[in-house]
């Protein structure tokens, strides 16, 4: 199949929906398909790398941090490419500028559209609507007309796809899970590495870590962990690493809880390296949702996670993590965790990693490949019907 994905994000932002796109391609080229990606460049200028068409863009960050929209003028000799290459389909990952592209591309073709709904916008009402009742309304309303002119969803959890039910969207929903690069984080690091990670911020070999891997904003609730800092024992080291628009905030916020001297800010860090930063963690805590839970159970790190919807298929108690739902519950778990054995503990991060076989990027691109034939099929059923 000739595939074209199209998306608002793309290298050098570093999200989920970039990894997501990223190891989709690099999957489905394995699997014997040609893709191309339609994105948005970090400029007005539109341009070409191998098999990535840039679009000439403006940045938004007032919207939301690092958003942009594209020019209303896409270079011609572009998009004329692209329909001429004259794909079988178009995967959207993306429901902004590159959707209108993509739509303007499968109308000329007569070829149908697969979009992955990634982000729940209820949770980020906060950036474009002071009012969350309305928010949510304008989300329905907007995802309604979305799936009106998709042939079919993507959605990534049985979270999301219950969410888009309840939106009644016209178009089939599919759930496949994200797909991560089991393999890198799978590859553990030896004592001595994780050691003298572990010293580069004063950690001390007694100390406990519990680490957050991930964007710092406000919709992922890090505030919740810091507020929870208080009550841990003090050989518990919290370590937070990526970096945001809400990190200032969290460093004021550790502040004022007075939990400096047990947290600790790495700020960003290199993709490369993020698969170390797991392991120096006993357990991987977060408030919020995201694909670095996959991460850090494929690199053995039994999950602390508020309970969520996306997390039923992904957490059994006890057995490779635990969810909370106050700070009760968060504080009980951790000493779950400290009266097990090393055997127990051993067994939970084994399971852990069994866990996250089913996150791995080859699965994700074989059960997107079958959406895509399914779409495919039922196009040409509906086309030969018509006639």
């Amino acid at each position: 199949m000739k595939i074209l994905i199209t998306t608002d994000w793309y290298r050098p932002v570093i999200n989920g929906v970039v990894t997501s796109v990223l190891n989709l391609t690099e999957q489905l080229e394995k699997r014997g398909h040609e893709v191309k990606v339609l994105t948005l460049s970090r400029n007005c200028h539109s341009y070409k790398e191998g098999n990535v068409i840039y679009a000439g863009s403006v940045g938004m960050g007032k919207i939301y941090p690092q958003a942009r929209v594209k020019i209303p003028v896409v270079a011609r000799e572009y998009m004329e490419e692209l329909l001429a290459w004259k794909p079988d389909l178009i995967h959207s990952q993306c429901e902004f500028s590159t959707f209108f592209l993509a739509k303007r591309i499968a109308g000329e073709l007569d070829i149908p559209i697969i979009h992955t709904y990634h982000t729940v916008y209820e949770d980020y009402t906060h950036y474009f609507s002071p009012q969350k009742a309305w928010g949510r309304s304008l989300v329905q309303m907007m995802t309604r007309k979305l799936s009106d002119q998709v042939d079919a969803m993507i959605a990534p959890s049985g979270k999301i796809e219950r969410i888009l039910e309840g939106y009644r969207v016209s178009c089939p929903v599919n759930v496949v899970p994200s797909g991560i690069d089991t393999e890198k984080y799978r590859r553990r690091i030896d004592d001595g590495s994780r050691e003298a990670l572990r010293e580069r911020y004063g950690i001390k070999k007694e100390e406990i870590v519990f680490v957050y891997v991930g964007r710092m904003a406000k919709e992922k609730n890090i505030e919740e962990l810091l507020w929870y800092q208080k009550s841990v024992q003090k050989n518990i080291k919290l370590v937070l690493v990526g970096d945001g628009p809400y990190r200032t905030t969290l460093e004021e916020k550790a502040k004022e809880y007075q939990v400096t001297d047990s947290v600790i800010f790495t700020g960003m860090v290199s993709p490369d390296e993020v698969a170390r930063y797991y392991q120096i963690g006993a357990l991987f805590v977060s408030a919020s949702q995201g694909m670095t839970y996959d991460e850090a159970l494929a690199g053995g790190v039994p999950l602390l996670c508020r309970k969520d919807d996306c997390l039923k298929e992904v957490v059994t108690e006890g057995k490779n993590g635990w969810q909370y739902e106050k700070e009760s519950m968060y504080l009980e778990c951790i000493q779950k965790w400290k009266e097990f054995s090393e055997d127990e503990k051993r067994r939970m991060r084994n399971t852990a990693v069994r866990t996250a076989d089913q996150f791995s990027k080859e699965s994700f691109a074989k059960r997107v490949e079958k959406v895509y034939l399914a779409v495919l099929e039922e196009r040409k059923r509906r086309n030969v019907y018509a006639a």
